[in-house]
């Protein structure tokens, strides 16, 4: 299945469609739940689907990251955004990179793992990856229990590159489940893109994961993991996984 526009050729516009400013809050959250009090030195944190970068932007304060993603052009975002930061070319289903992290954290992007078996390959990726006594961190948008059908909209103003145009962005989410029975939902994306006082519209469709409570917490705990469910700023659902010494 081809990439979503949004992280193949439209990714140098992703600073427009997300902004690092939208995840001050949530950022402190992740900090909070990844850290350990009784650790004073910087710990070393892999992020898998880590897109653009934000993320990165706030946790490598505290960590030394390594960023994982399977969409080159949105590596290249986060490159601009995190140069310091570590970046891998990879799936979070399969890479497998020879050594272990204090940290593992896979935000929205956890959202493409469509089926059970997808997500269970990301779940033994991060159990893999995590070192014994660390913590796994994920983090997706909706569970079955809460989904339920919304619009929201946003998008943000920037200059244009090497003196070019003005740029800015303008976006109409919509997501909705066709089909109760089955694991995904789906999400559609009208996006106006402004070049000085040109306007052209994009449309991009995304097929997205959605599983229950349940399934979450048995998956990981077949991995490996001792898992938890919490509950974030948001009400959204989230999972951690203590991976036992």
């Amino acid at each position: 299945m081809a990439a979503p526009k949004l992280y193949a050729e439209l990714a140098e516009w992703w600073p427009l469609f997300s902004h690092p400013d939208e995840y001050a809050e949530e950022a402190a959250f992740f900090l909070e739940t990844l850290s350990q009090p009784d650790i004073t030195h910087r710990r070393a944190l892999i992020e898998f689907g880590s897109g653009g970068g934000n993320n990165a932007f706030y946790l490598k304060a505290q960590f030394d990251l390594t960023l994982v993603d399977r969409s080159p052009q949105m590596l290249e975002v986060s490159r601009a955004l995190n140069p310091e930061c570590e970046h891998v070319l990879g799936d979070m289903r399969s890479v497998r990179l020879g050594r272990t992290f204090d940290a593992v954290f896979i935000h929205d992007a956890i959202d493409y793992m469509t089926t059970e078996a997808d997500l269970r390959q990301a779940c033994e990726t991060a159990f893999v990856h995590c070192a014994p006594g660390g913590v796994a961190l994920f983090v997706p948008d909706h569970v079955r229990e809460t989904f339920a059908p919304n619009t929201e909209h946003g998008g943000w103003d920037g200059a244009g590159e090497a003196g070019g145009a003005e740029r800015a962005l303008r976006y109409l989410a919509w997501q909705f489940d066709p089909d109760p029975t089955d694991t995904t939902y789906e999400v559609h994306f009208a996006i106006l893109l402004r070049e000085g006082d040109t306007v052209r519209m994009e449309q991009d469709h995304h097929t997205c994961g959605l599983f229950a409570r349940a399934t979450w917490l048995q998956l990981l705990q077949e991995v490996g993991f001792a898992p938890q469910r919490l509950t974030d700023g948001y009400a959204r659902d989230v999972f951690v996984g203590r991976k036992p010494l």
